[in-house]
């Protein structure tokens, strides 16, 4: 099994071109350094590319080493897009088999609303 992510050491890249691998964005991404987990974002239900994915590397030194590198660099035919990965893991892939279940808000629990005759 694969350990626990690192999340101090991913960034998450955007406008992939859809049939970019997990290996293509692994193998994009070797320069910057060791890279221990690459995954490319898919629909769910049709398995189609989302257009976007994250890497993550050995030393969290190199997230900010890839964000001045590898932001508007050539992958296929598109410039991607690489920021910080600071998006919680619920829901990673398209599908929602890890995320807590909807809040289903009534208004119930709110506060009672003020009224404003009681002001002078």
């Amino acid at each position: 099994p694969r350990p626990e992510p690192n999340r101090e050491a991913r960034v998450y890249v955007w406008n992939l071109p859809w049939r970019t691998s997990w290996q293509d964005l692994k193998d994009h991404f070797r320069t910057v350094g060791e890279v221990v987990y690459a995954d490319v974002m898919t629909d769910r239900r049709t398995g189609r590319s989302k257009g976007c994915g994250i890497v993550e590397f050995a030393d969290k030194e190199n997230v900010q080493k890839a964000i001045d590198t590898m932001f508007d660099t050539m992958l296929g035919d598109r410039r991607i897009s690489v920021r910080e990965d600071r998006q919680p893991e619920f829901g990673r892939g398209g599908g929602d088999r890890d995320r807590p279940p909807p809040r289903r808000d009534s208004g119930d629990d709110r506060p009672p609303r003020r009224d404003n005759t009681d002001n002078p």
